[in-house]
């Protein structure tokens, strides 16, 4: 099993920046991904980004160039950089973990992000 705990979430204005953390424990060696998912209201969830052991990355389209995702292996955390924020951002954000290229069997409680004015 891997926990997930995820941090940063919050408030801010359009056009802002935000970073999310997730720091993992637990059965780390059988991480070979971790990802970013988000759910907005009445919307079905959909991946934001990934990151693979290897130092690989993925991005949905909607957030190419404005999110970065990064992992600090000595700290077993990933972060998403998120830039030039927009409305259409507002969501709970997942952090996800495991052994596929999309991380996705663990998943932490979410944390709340709010673009608005």
């Amino acid at each position: 099993q891997v926990q997930l705990v995820e941090s940063g979430g919050g408030l801010v204005q359009p056009g802002g920046s935000l970073r999310l953390s997730c720091a993992a424990s637990g059965s780390i060696f059988s991480i070979n991904a971790m990802g970013w998912y988000r759910q907005a209201p009445g919307k079905e969830r959909e991946v934001v980004a990934a990151i693979r052991s290897g130092g690989s990355t993925n991005y949905a389209d909607s957030v190419k160039g404005r999110f970065t995702i990064s992992s600090d292996n000595a700290k077993n955390t990933a972060y998403l950089q998120m830039n030039s924020l927009k409305p259409e951002d507002t969501a709970v954000y997942y952090c996800t973990a495991g052994p596929g290229n999309w991380g996705a069997t663990y998943w932490g409680q979410g944390t709340q992000v709010t673009v608005s004015s």
